[in-house]
């Protein structure tokens, strides 16, 4: 099904074919090795501070990055413990998070050196339910002052640059215990003074924004939305926008997306509609990806993509009829279950990981660039075929698109800003090749890291 603008007129009509579309349709510890102290950096230094950047939008700042390494010109360090979160990035310290001895940690290492600066204890380590998963999937986030870190058992805890504790809540202890089937994925965003927290889930669902600084809860938006069993459980992450010069948290799962006012976590507009045949097994995973006023949601287990202007959202408020006009486009033949799209300039570019047979429009390793506002494919162009699937969500890098698998492999494609379609320029693949390498890659300031199964990788030109 190719991708429609709708019209006011053409609004039921498309509605319809979107409902019908949609229904055809997771060592012992090393020493702590001293560092150059960073606890004066500030929010500038934050070279990398969410799990797509600060921007949200997976873009890396214009640097000289490198195209090609192998495991002889790379450096590597062992990270302790199980975790696959996404590190964030100040100055020449990166952060991640692992389980540890039975413990949650926020671990610190120093970029120059590999060493590890910090191990933090954050309460009691879950562990895993699904073989990719750990109790350590989300990622941290940093203001380049703290670090706030959030793992499976439900520990919300905020340190300084150094490793100290500054504050440290349990949500699940407040709100009540965690009912996802699998391992939590939703990493904390940061908006404005707030980190922010989405929970959803099978029962009591929330976003909770709570102040860095103290740890005093802001705001909580009881985001009890209708979905049927495992529907109702999300692994995506919240997304901080701004519309019409106001703060916003954007939050896809459970079925529909919400925009809630950032400063006072007031309720904004509500879109359903993302699973109008009420499957019950329609988890989501990957996030969405704003670009403009345009919020791009994958859904259907990577069977859709749906475009919806979030101004019009907001406009039609609680109008559930209403908030139907702000839907733009959707689509049946593009989508990613897993990896979240990147985006820039109007542009989203997707890596689909669909477990469709081998004849599908866009079948596994296939990369897309559409236009945020219609829904048009600008391109499609395949990656060389793998046994692996892909988890790790891709990077935009200048006029490069950066995409790792599972089995730590990252292929570079050239030429992406175009229409016409890129070319795979480089495949580089690394020793730790053991399933599942599932963070995805983040800039630093003169080079990448990537976190595979059991390493962080450091690769520079």
């Amino acid at each position: 099904m190719s991708q429609t603008h709708l019209s006011a007129s053409l609004l039921s009509a498309r509605l319809a074919a979107f409902a019908a579309c949609l229904a055809s349709l997771v060592f012992s510890s090393p020493a702590v090795m001293a560092a150059e102290s960073v606890s004066a950096k500030s929010k500038s230094d934050a070279v990398w501070s969410q799990w797509r950047g600060g921007s949200q939008q997976g873009v890396a700042p214009e640097g000289d990055y490198p195209i090609e390494w192998s495991e002889a010109d790379s450096t590597k360090c062992m990270v302790p413990g199980s975790g696959a979160s996404t590190p964030v990035v100040v100055g020449n310290r990166a952060f991640l998070t692992s389980g540890i001895d039975g413990k949650n940690h926020l671990l610190g290492v120093d970029i120059d050196s590999l060493e590890f600066v910090f191990q933090t204890p954050l309460g009691e380590d879950r562990g895993n339910k699904h073989r990719k998963g750990s109790g350590s999937n989300p990622s941290p986030v940093t203001d380049g002052k703290h670090v706030i870190s959030y793992f499976r058992s439900g520990d919300l805890a905020c340190c300084d640059l150094e490793g100290k504790p500054v504050w440290h809540i349990n949500l699940q202890e407040q709100f009540g215990e965690d009912t996802l089937w699998w391992d939590l994925g939703s990493s904390p965003m940061i908006v404005d003074n707030l980190v922010v927290v989405a929970v959803m889930q099978t029962g009591p669902s929330y976003i909770v924004a709570y102040d860095i600084e103290s740890g005093d809860m802001a705001w909580k938006d009881d985001r009890m939305v209708p979905a049927p069993e495992e529907a109702a459980q999300s692994y995506s992450t919240p997304l901080a926008t701004e519309i019409d010069g106001e703060a916003v948290v954007a939050v896809l799962g459970a079925d529909h997306l919400t925009l809630t006012d950032a400063k006072t976590g007031k309720r904004l507009g509500t879109l359903g509609g993302f699973n109008p045949n009420q499957e019950k097994y329609f988890r989501s995973i990957a996030s969405p990806v704003i670009t403009g006023n345009v919020i791009v949601c994958p859904y259907s287990r990577g069977g859709t993509l749906t475009g919806v202007d979030m101004k019009q959202l907001i406009e039609a408020g609680e109008d559930e009829n209403a908030a139907k006009n702000a839907i733009l486009w959707m689509r049946d033949d593009a989508g990613s279950d897993v990896p979240t799209p990147a985006a820039r300039d109007g542009v989203v570019y997707l890596i689909s990981d669909s477990k469709k047979k081998k004849d599908a429009p866009r079948p596994k390793g296939t990369l897309s660039a559409l236009a945020a506002e219609t829904g048009e494919v600008l391109w499609d162009t395949k990656l060389e075929r793998t046994r692996a699937s892909y988890s790790s969500s891709p990077l935009i890098v200048g006029d490069r698109l950066y995409v790792t698998d599972e089995a730590g492999t990252t292929s570079v494609v050239q030429g992406i800003s175009g229409d016409s379609e890129p070319e795979l320029i480089q495949t580089n693949e690394v020793d730790d090749d053991e399933q599942f390498t599932v963070a995805s890659p983040v800039p630093f300031a003169d080079g990448l890291l990537l976190r595979t199964k059991s390493h962080l990788y450091k690769v520079t030109r």
